[in-house]
């Protein structure tokens, strides 16, 4: 039987050598990667695929870009568009890939982009900025910056994590007429950073990375009637007791198969496993450790569930390493892959 194909798609940041985004072919069984094409666009900081799997989204400079995704993986251009604002740093497509959302750690602007039915970017249907002033002096958290935007499960509301304030900004998705509307606040405790947010497969939990406080808050989630309601049922932190060096929290991702929650430390330069309780949702750490590259920005764990890559932004690499889940270990798995300021990453079945 003829074995499922990946590619995966790296985007760089393009102010030294490196052109844009890079297309490897994934080896999941070796757990290799083999760079076949780089792909010119200026500041690839974050990359979605649609659920139809055929066109691929990445922030650039200029907003936002198309592309059609071929045969073979490799990347055609379609349009760009600007998003109203400065370059963002995360993007969303809700369930039926009607819009794409963009998220501004800049500016502090969420955006929401018209689609046409064809994947092209049909321009701006609505963008909100976010207000206000944290507590601490710190620039990073004392003003508004969007990390990401998270669309529900249930596709009525989209989620915006902003670390500055030490919200998520919960807004109502108008389809119909193209318009966010300010519905909620999840409001985490202060100086904390929320950075990134999951749901769990079920829909059922979600997952709260904050940066500052170095944690994860588990929260159990549903709709009563029209609200989103979101309930803290557990923290865990993300810092090794025995460290004592100021740890910062940077990238968080589900397994495939749901059962395990991976994230990185680029304080420390380390990598975490939980396990997800699929009834509970709780967590329970299965390995803390280093991973030998310097600020893991992103990470991407591989379809068969037994490896992970973490992509190393300051010193131009990325680890690929192989998971013991028995075992409670990860180990290092051949030489790291050489890619100049790496900062997202998507796995793609062809």
């Amino acid at each position: 039987m003829e074995k499922d194909r990946y590619v995966a798609y790296v985007g760089t940041y393009t102010h030294e050598n490196s052109l844009g985004i890079h297309i490897y072919d994934v080896d999941v069984e070796r757990a290799r990667l083999h760079e076949r094409k780089l792909v010119p666009i200026s500041n690839s900081s974050d990359l979605v695929i649609s659920h139809n799997g055929k066109i691929l989204y990445s922030i650039a400079d200029e907003g936002v870009e198309a592309f059609h995704i071929l045969e073979d993986g490799d990347l055609e251009s379609i349009n760009k568009e600007w998003i109203g604002g400065m370059r963002g740093c995360y993007l969303e497509l809700d369930a039926q890939d009607r819009y794409l959302f963009v998220a501004g750690y800049h500016d502090a602007r969420v955006t929401m982009m018209r689609l046409n039915e064809d994947g092209s970017i049909a321009g701006i249907a609505d963008g909100v900025f976010h207000k206000g002033m944290g507590r601490c002096i710190a620039e990073r958290n004392s003003r508004p910056h969007v990390h990401c935007v998270i669309v529900t499960p249930d596709q009525q509301f989209l989620c915006a994590v902003d670390g500055g304030l030490d919200h998520v900004k919960i807004y109502k998705i108008d389809y119909e007429n193209g318009h966010l509307i300010n519905h909620d606040i999840l409001r985490c405790p202060l100086d904390s950073a929320p950075r990134a947010l999951r749901f769990s497969q079920d829909g059922r939990f979600a997952y709260v990375l904050c940066e500052l406080t170095n944690v994860v808050n588990v929260y159990s989630y549903h709709v009563e009637g029209d609200n989103p309601e979101f309930e803290l049922i557990q923290t865990l932190s993300t810092k090794d007791p025995k460290e004592d060096e100021i740890c910062s929290a940077a990238a968080m991702e589900i397994s495939p198969d749901g059962r395990y929650l991976f994230c990185t430390d680029a304080g420390i330069n380390a990598a975490l496993i939980f396990e997800i309780d699929a009834e509970t949702g709780l967590l329970t750490l299965v390995c803390n450790s280093r991973i030998g590259g310097e600020f893991p920005k992103a990470l991407a764990v591989f379809p068969d569930g037994k490896h992970f890559m973490c992509l190393n932004h300051d010193n131009d690499s990325i680890g690929i390493f192989s998971v013991n889940y028995e075992g409670k270990y990860f180990l290092m798995d051949g030489k790291p892959v050489d890619v100049e300021t790496p900062n997202c990453v998507y796995i793609h079945k062809l």
